[in-house]
């Protein structure tokens, strides 16, 4: 299929806007080809994952397009970074790294993206309306942006997401389009307890386990109470997902903006396939997300996706008025940061105990200490999943009372209740 540029697109392309901008167009334009998209298409929004330290041509990309005076056209929020500029955590980035590091996330502010630097910020007010055509990157952003809030974006990673926010357009494919974003899978959860279903601790499992069986189809979840679930519920269920299969969009029955009903997700189409989850699989699935088996921990890490102010609220009740023996890293954005240092909340959680991590987080950047056989527990499926490899320690998972409890004795504690 031939791509059409409007005559606004190729006067950008060739160089109209500056040397930046022209990039940027020729990019989105470049990527609209090989993805077989006759168009492109205004955009409301973007959020920015390439702002994370990966390497210097990160950070030499960035600045080229300062160079050439690019500007975002929209409005266009950042995804962590490698530092922890607010200094509440420390950081083992060796010193050209972390130079590196910061010069890329001051390039991207100078491209006039917001400095939210959190992996949720549909919880940070960046909150697209239903239907609207967005370019956002993070994965377990984007399957949030899909999903519950019912905008549309395809999964835009470094450094086509930048690149869109710049020509304020993307490719039209994929996702952007409603004929894509039908539900094709059945996945039925009625024969799980209800009990279950109402604890923050089964959506991570339950997540992971539906990005392994979904893989990249697109599913309508039935047979739970939409009432159970939270927002930070369905933030836990899209983000294990995401990092299990390569989800970019889920329909809850009842629940999400496009499935007032399983008929619609399904836009009056058979499912493919039904899966009835049993409750043998959520167990395995649990059991899966541990990879090694422990009874003493050295750290406890929360907050992938970064932790939601009522998050925050569960955690300090958990802890009460005692002290963790090992520390619990609990990762979050700005924006419940400042809500945090109202009251000295903050100041004691850390005599507590709790590092809070702001504008980054435990995976993607070395701040947990090096250890040999170093063990790390979670009630992230995300962070169960990323962990290991990008780490080095082995992961035990549970709830957020289990890691509490853990982090406060040195030893695992499970209740079992849930399960």
């Amino acid at each position: 299929m031939v791509l059409a540029l409007s005559a606004e697109e190729r006067a950008i392309i060739n160089g109209r806007d500056g040397a930046g901008a022209a990039m940027a167009m020729r990019i989105v334009a470049r990527t609209a080809e090989l993805m077989g998209a006759p168009r492109l298409i205004p955009i409301a929004t973007a959020h920015i994952d390439g702002a994370l330290y990966h390497g210097d041509s990160g950070t030499y990309f960035a600045e080229k397009l300062v160079e050439g005076q690019a500007k975002v056209r929209v409005r266009s929020t950042l995804n962590v970074g490698s530092l922890d500029l607010t200094g509440c955590s420390g950081n083992r980035l060796p010193p050209h790294e972390a130079a590196m590091a910061k010069r890329m996330m001051q390039a991207y502010i100078k491209l006039g993206c917001e400095p939210s630097w959190t992996c949720a910020p549909y919880q940070a007010g960046h909150r697209p309306q239903t239907g609207t055509d967005v370019a956002w990157g993070e994965s377990n952003a984007v399957v949030f942006c899909n999903s519950v809030l019912g905008a549309r974006t395809n999964r835009y990673g470094d450094y086509l997401d930048i690149a869109c926010a710049i020509a304020g357009r993307a490719p039209d494919y994929g996702l952007h389009r409603l004929e894509n974003r039908r539900a094709t899978i059945v996945v039925d959860l009625s024969a799980l307890d209800s009990a279950l279903l109402s604890q923050a601790v089964a959506w991570p499992v339950l997540g992971n386990l539906y990005g392994r069986l979904i893989g990249d189809s697109i599913g309508v979840v039935t047979g739970v109470a939409p009432e159970l679930l939270t927002e930070d519920d369905l933030k836990a269920f899209g983000a294990a997902s995401a990092s299990s299969g390569a989800v970019g969009l889920f329909h809850i029955a009842g629940r999400t903006p496009e499935a007032p009903h399983v008929e619609t997700a399904l836009q009056g189409h058979a499912p493919q396939e039904i899966i009835h989850v049993t409750p043998q699989m959520v167990r395995e699935a649990r059991k899966a997300l541990s990879t090694v088996t422990a009874d003493r921990i050295d750290a406890v890490a929360i907050g992938s996706p970064h932790l939601s102010l009522d998050e925050f609220d569960l955690l300090e009740t958990a802890i009460s008025d005692r002290r963790l023996t090992v520390p619990l890293y609990a990762c979050t954005g700005r924006h419940v940061l400042r809500e945090l240092d109202k009251n000295q909340r903050r100041q004691r959680l850390e005599q507590a105990g709790v590092i809070v991590v702001a504008d980054t987080c435990v995976v993607v950047t070395p701040i947990l200490p090096e250890k040999d056989n170093a063990v790390l527990m979670t009630n992230s499926g995300k962070f169960a999943h990323y962990a290991p490899g990008n780490t080095g320690y082995g992961v035990v998972y549970g709830s957020l009372q289990e890691c509490v409890e853990s982090a406060i004795t040195g030893r695992v504690r499970f209740t079992e209740e849930a399960w």
